[in-house]
């Protein structure tokens, strides 16, 4: 059923078709519409789905945690600050290998306080343990949303689905929704190995001693290494169902490409537009969109990026004090090549706060690394030093 969408939208119509059973939430712009789309499909029966009213994020994933752990298909949204409030709770839900589904509408982190995008928020909890999926389109939200519960529920680890704010949560599409049998074919009724049973009495999370507590971390770094071939396996399969495969990247015009541009989310769509500019004046452009981001494919960026003649990585985030984090993770990822195989690498940290990224900013960055003019391999802020230094000159002040 083709229906137009908007990113929030498309959200709740995944976690529908999903029948998530227990959805947990607390309002933040610019994520609500997503919960308020699900409360209507709850009171209107379009949804046979327990829906928790809380006072705070920390409780609302406190809820997911309570649910998953009794064996219930969970859901909840948040963004920026509500997302650095479940900080304690990312890590107890990651732990406790619970497959919950978190749909993130990237928004930048205060102060200054700001409600348009930026991917700090979700980037910050990289190291929690839970898998990440950046989307571009709507189209690729309903189905990431549906694919995170089926590659969560084999591996046993939580996955944040994330959009950008206002770009794509509050952009309408033309979405191909799917039929919800089909969606019950693909995805069976959860059933946890490991749940609260009150016929089965037994105690979860309890404490670890120091002789046990590294052999816990080992499987769930194992967990992140089997899910890589998951969502791989699993994108193949609804492709089949579909006609839309997902795989961990996504490859556009590489065939040839000697400048590879690299980035994630809808950015993505814009730099389609300036690689195919670029190849009509024979500059032999290409594009890796990085979709998957936990687990990292570490391996699958060296076998597509080895023997380009140059890299450039552009990030909407930045660790600060260091670089954009996209471009630190991948020239970790190409450490081990031989020099000969190993392509420079140029980093640019780009709409921050929901500042555009227009397609000349894009053809600037691969123009300065394409001809020479940008040597320096660390993450240019693009609009204060790339393109006006009288600019910078004053923010360095």
């Amino acid at each position: 059923m083709r229906m137009v969408l908007k990113g929030n939208g498309a959200v709740a119509h995944g976690v529908r078709l999903a029948r998530a059973q227990v959805i947990s939430a607390y309002p933040i712009t610019p994520q609500t519409s997503i919960i308020e789309g699900l409360a209507d499909m709850v009171s209107e029966g379009k949804l046979d789905a327990k829906f928790i009213k809380v006072e705070s994020e920390h409780s609302a994933l406190a809820g997911c945690i309570s649910a998953s752990s009794a064996g219930a298909r969970v859901f909840t949204a948040t963004s920026a600050q509500g997302l650095a409030l479940m900080h304690e709770l990312i890590h107890w839900a990651a732990g406790a290998r619970l497959p919950i589904v978190l749909a993130n509408v990237n928004r930048a982190m205060a102060p200054g306080w700001s409600i348009w995008t930026d991917q700090n928020d979700s980037l910050s909890q990289r190291d929690t343990g839970w898998m990440q999926v950046y989307c571009e389109s709507s189209q690729e939200v309903v189905d990431s949303v549906i694919q995170a519960y089926k590659v969560s529920e084999k591996v046993l680890l939580p996955t944040m689905v994330i959009l950008d704010a206002f770009f794509l949560s509050h952009t309408y599409e033309d979405v191909e929704v799917p039929e919800q049998s089909m969606v019950d074919g693909f995805l069976p009724p959860l059933d946890l190995p490991q749940k609260m049973d009150l016929e089965r009495p037994a105690a979860l999370g309890n404490l670890v001693f120091p002789d046990r507590y590294m052999e816990f971390r080992r499987k769930m770094d194992l967990a992140h290494d089997l899910a890589l071939g998951v969502w791989e396996e699993v994108g193949r399969e609804w492709g089949g169902l579909t006609g839309r495969s997902y795989g961990l990247v996504e490859e556009y015009r590489l065939e040839g490409a000697e400048l590879v541009f690299v980035t994630a989310a809808t950015a993505a769509s814009t730099a389609r537009v300036v690689i195919d500019a670029m190849r009509e004046e024979g500059i032999p452009a290409g594009l890796l969109r990085l979709r998957v981001f936990r687990p990292f494919p570490a391996e699958l960026l060296r076998g597509v990026l080895a023997g380009r003649k140059k890299v450039v990585v552009l990030d909407r985030n930045c660790s600060f004090g260091h670089h954009g984090i996209f471009h630190q993770e991948i020239k970790s990822a190409l450490y081990g090549l031989p020099d000969a195989q190993r392509p420079p690498m140029y980093g640019f940290i780009a709409g921050l706060g929901g500042r555009d990224i227009r397609p000349d900013d894009i053809d600037g960055m691969l123009r300065g690394v394409w001809e020479g003019r940008i040597t320096d391999p660390v993450s240019w802020w693009d609009v204060l030093e790339a393109k006006d230094p009288a600019r910078a000159a004053v923010v360095m002040a």
